[in-house]
């Protein structure tokens, strides 16, 4: 190991990453020790390595449960890993108690794009089809802004597409894929259910998601 790269900063790049040793030196060597640029490496090369875990078998995994201080939200998620040791980590249980977290505050309807019908696609390019600014506009033009439209709000409805209400310079999908190259294994939300009292009735508005959120950040 060269004097640039001293087994202090090894363990320092190690202990804020989870890396292995010598990853971690590998990566601190491509750098020249620059610590910041190390860990950018070593999550570029973990993102990669998800995306070939992600046909694995995942089969075992936690049902967490979440219910908003005040008694309004109530979410139901199941989070699968490939082993029972792994659900059994303290980090995944954090990690599928986040996602319940996040579910609460920014509710998604769909895990990802491929959860979402036909029918319920061409339901919302009618609805932009048919708004006033549109109005005069060439067809092919209209269809351009439609579809651009329409996926900014499907991106929205998206769990795995959303921000991640914790740190949103990430969205909820990166944040499994770096628990997934940091663990080991495969991980995938299976499915999810959020309540709200009184959904589907009328009642004052009232933005709990917002109040999650705050909840949130004030831990």
């Amino acid at each position: 190991m060269s004097a640039k790269i001293s087994a202090a900063l090894v363990k320092e790049l190690r202990d804020s990453t989870g890396a292995g040793m010598m990853d971690a030196k590998k990566a601190l060597v491509e750098t020249e020790g620059d610590i910041e640029q190390a860990k950018e490496l070593l999550r570029q090369k973990g993102l990669a390595s998800a995306d070939k875990k992600a046909g694995r078998i995942a089969a075992e995994g936690l049902v967490q449960s979440y219910i908003h201080f005040n008694g309004k939200i109530g979410v139901l998620v199941e989070v699968n890993c490939e082993t029972d040791f792994v659900a059994k980590t303290d980090e995944f249980k954090q990690l599928v108690y986040d996602i319940c977290l996040h579910i609460a505050s920014s509710n998604p309807e769909f895990i990802s794009k491929d959860d979402i019908s036909d029918e319920y696609i061409e339901n919302e390019k009618r609805i932009e089809m048919g708004k006033e600014d549109l109005e005069g506009k060439p067809v092919e033009i209209k269809e351009k802004i439609v579809q651009g439209r329409v996926d900014k709000l499907l991106k929205t409805k998206c769990l795995l597409e959303q921000e991640f209400v914790k740190d949103t310079d990430k969205t909820v999908e990166t944040l499994l894929k770096e628990k997934i190259a940091k663990i080991g294994e495969n991980i995938k939300v299976r499915r999810f259910v959020r309540y709200e009292l009184g959904e589907g009735l009328e009642k004052r508005k009232d933005n709990l998601a917002e109040e999650v959120q705050a909840q949130i950040a004030n831990k």
